[in-house]
């Protein structure tokens, strides 16, 4: 099995990045993309998990988002934080996910995985518009475990 960090080329990484700095230019939220190789378990659970260990809980408006893949296991979940739990539809977030597994099935996997942070973003700026004062609380680069 090749390394995780080696599960995206260098250009869909930038493209991957890209797209968060994208959304989060529109919205005080925070979005992360983080990549395991496998998932014991719920991919929900170690999403949650995740959010905690990488203190994304420290944004002051609560709202920030995980999006969790396990490459080789194909799970993936995403998860946002209180704030934006709150304020969004109740399917959304498996709505995000059914967009982005049409994406996987083909293949397809950093459109996806773009897709669904255009689509997160979307819900924060609504929820969450970009105010002046606001500063990029969390870093915008792929997290990896192992």
């Amino acid at each position: 099995m090749i390394s995780v960090k080696k599960f995206f080329t260098k250009e869909e990484k930038e493209h991957i990045v890209e797209a968060i700095r994208e959304a989060e230019k529109e919205t005080s939220g925070e979005i992360r993309l983080h990549l395991e190789t496998v998932c014991k378990g719920d991919p929900l659970e170690r999403a949650m998990k995740l959010f905690q260990k990488l203190k994304m809980f420290q944004t002051e408006q609560r709202n920030g988002v995980i999006i969790y893949l396990a490459v080789k296991d194909r799970k993936f979940a995403i998860y946002g934080d209180k704030g934006i739990n709150e304020v969004v539809p109740e399917n959304f977030w498996e709505d995000v996910k059914e967009e982005m597994r049409e994406e996987f099935v083909k293949g397809a996997f950093a459109d996806g995985v773009v897709k669904g942070i255009r689509r997160v973003g979307e819900k924060l700026k609504e929820y969450f518009p970009y105010q002046t004062d606001d500063v990029n609380e969390l870093s915008d680069d792929i997290s990896f475990g192992e």
